[in-house]
């Protein structure tokens, strides 16, 4: 257990004054997000501490392309209005993990996991009109691009410790790589299910996206497990 006696007090617990909230208004209305509104996809999977596998946390990826070969993605908490940024992943291609030194390929995470076991999805907003078996479509085409992809992680922000804000060095990240790095999160389940359908219901995780991990699974069968390169970054 981590010891918050001697943490401020969360700053999230006090509301914008109405001079912050006049100069927010105004600078969306005059000023250029251009980078910002580059963003073309929110994603949400599980980030696990690279130095401590019983430890994650529950990420929403929003990304950019930068070029065929590499995304950026902000990573924030939760998806809603106040969610705080809590680190960044940047994603590329085999092509480009290819090309890196050794010591560098052990800072980066493969996705063939988080992918074939539904884990990581592409939430469909409550607003969304679009048919779900549209949108499961297209969620399972944007899977076959991702699960080659390797990824390099780093989250500032503690927040599953309870920090009330950034604390200490950043922290890098990995993903889940089998069921077994699952279990060491959760425990063993003891009534059948798989470790990653325990996370994803313990967490409220699907329920808040209306969604079935088993169900993802089944739809992704068919996307080929990319063979992973030699160097990525274990998961402990």
């Amino acid at each position: 257990m981590t010891d918050h006696a001697d943490r401020p007090a969360s700053p999230s617990q006090a509301p914008l004054k109405p001079k912050d909230h006049v100069l927010e208004t105004g600078a969306s209305m005059v000023q250029d997000f251009t980078p910002i509104k580059q963003i073309c996809a929110h994603l949400n999977a599980f980030h696990v501490y690279a130095d401590d596998p019983s430890r994650c946390v529950e990420a929403n990826h929003y990304c950019t392309h930068l070029n065929e070969d590499v995304r950026q993605c902000l990573v924030y908490d939760s998806p809603e209005k106040g969610a705080r940024l809590i680190g960044v992943e940047y994603l590329v291609t085999p092509k480009v993990f290819s090309t890196l030194p050794m010591e560098e390929r052990k800072l980066w995470h493969s996705h063939v996991f988080e992918v074939k076991s539904g884990m990581l999805i592409m939430p469909q907003p409550s607003t969304s009109i679009t048919p779900s078996a549209a949108w499961n479509t297209a969620e399972t085409s944007e899977m076959h691009e991702i699960a080659p992809l390797y990824g390099k992680t780093y989250h500032l922000w503690q927040v599953d410790r309870g920090d009330v804000v950034p604390m200490g060095e950043p922290k890098l990240m990995a993903s889940f790589t089998n069921e077994q790095t699952v279990e060491k999160v959760v425990g063993k389940p003891t009534n059948g299910e798989l470790p990653s359908e325990k996370l994803c219901q313990t967490t409220g995780r699907d329920e808040r996206f209306r969604i079935d991990i088993r169900q993802k699974r089944q739809l992704r069968e068919g996307i080929e497990e990319a063979q992973i390169m030699q160097g990525e970054l274990p998961c402990p």
